[in-house]
């Protein structure tokens, strides 16, 4: 019988590419106002680097095609502070109040402690969890697929493996940990994401793949 449901955060219950454009709006914002570049146009261009080159060195080739003299890690941080405010997907809502009240739910999350908790708290989502797990919080090291947070999350508990299941969309690092720990996984495959077309790594493949969170009832009940 399953008693605690685990969730990933980004792209799972919610599409992290609004937390992207939040970003990018309040870096051309602050770069705008230095420059006097009209901020539709750099956050065009941003949106162009990034389909262009993916994530990782937009701020880079940003400053390089303007010749702006910024320190990288100024625009990073203005990103990363930006408070735009957050939605949870349609049925992460339905999910969540079909399930509050019958199980223990958690989250565990990778990324920078503080730009998760801010996430967070944009979605106004922890009223729903009985734990949240932000591994940054830990140390770096201990980012998925590390098994320190589910085992975490066991504790916290007193559940034993067989007896949760952890959610996520990341096949390269949410269920290596979790399988390792014994959760049962389960993967959502959405329309968009950046993590929607990579291949599960043999050996640590997700028990059940899903395209919505309200298939989620089913497989819990005939766990």
């Amino acid at each position: 019988m399953i008693r605690l449901i685990v969730f990933d955060l980004d792209d799972t219950l919610y599409n992290e590419f609004e937390f992207v454009k939040n970003g990018f709006k309040e870096v051309a914002k602050y770069l705008s106002n230095k420059y006097a570049i009209h901020i539709d146009e750099l956050y065009k261009k941003m949106r162009e680097l990034l389909n262009k080159y993916g994530r990782g060195t937009i701020f880079d080739r940003l400053c390089e095609e303007y010749s702006f003299n910024e320190e990288i890690m100024n625009l990073v941080e203005i990103y990363r502070s930006a408070e735009g405010k957050l939605k949870l997907y349609d049925d992460s809502y339905e999910v969540l109040k079909k399930l509050q009240y019958n199980y223990n739910l958690g989250i565990i999350t990778d990324g920078k402690s503080s730009v998760q908790w801010n996430k967070i708290k944009s979605l106004d989502i922890e009223n729903y969890f009985d734990k949240i797990i932000v591994t940054d919080d830990f140390g770096r090291e201990y980012w998925k697929p590390h098994e320190y947070s589910y085992k975490k999350m066991l504790e916290y508990f007193n559940c034993k493996p067989h007896e949760a299941v952890y959610i996520g969309d990341n096949p390269a690092k949410d269920f290596i940990g979790a399988r390792k720990v014994g959760f049962y996984t389960v993967r959502i495959i959405r329309e968009c994401g950046d993590n929607m077309k990579l291949k599960e790594e043999k050996g640590y493949e997700a028990d059940f793949t899903i395209n919505n969170l309200n298939e989620l009832i089913n497989i819990i009940k005939n766990i």
